[in-house]
């Protein structure tokens, strides 16, 4: 594998590993803390959690494309293997 190739590889898992955790805080942080509803009616919290959701939104967008790219770049690999385990019995 050239070091270009590697490079390419290593910066979409760094980047993958990033968005799942923003991801995962963003959810997270909006399913147990921040309140929902009549709850938060008049809170500043209300905004806060728009706010998240948001974030949690466009960062599932961005996660999503960055796997494509990930799986795009090891399609060789996915290939072979499918080929191999499709022929065994």
């Amino acid at each position: 594998m050239n070091s270009n190739k590697a490079f390419k590889l290593w910066t979409v898992n760094v980047l993958s590993f990033i968005l799942f955790i923003l991801l995962s805080v963003t959810g997270l942080l909006n399913w147990f803390v921040l309140p929902r509803g009549y709850e938060a009616r008049g809170s500043v919290l209300v905004s806060v959690r728009h706010f998240l959701t948001t974030i949690h939104e466009w960062t599932a967008l961005i996660f999503i494309i960055t796997i494509t790219i990930h799986i795009i770049l090891h399609w060789k690999y996915i290939r072979s293997n499918l080929k191999k385990y499709s022929t065994m019995k």
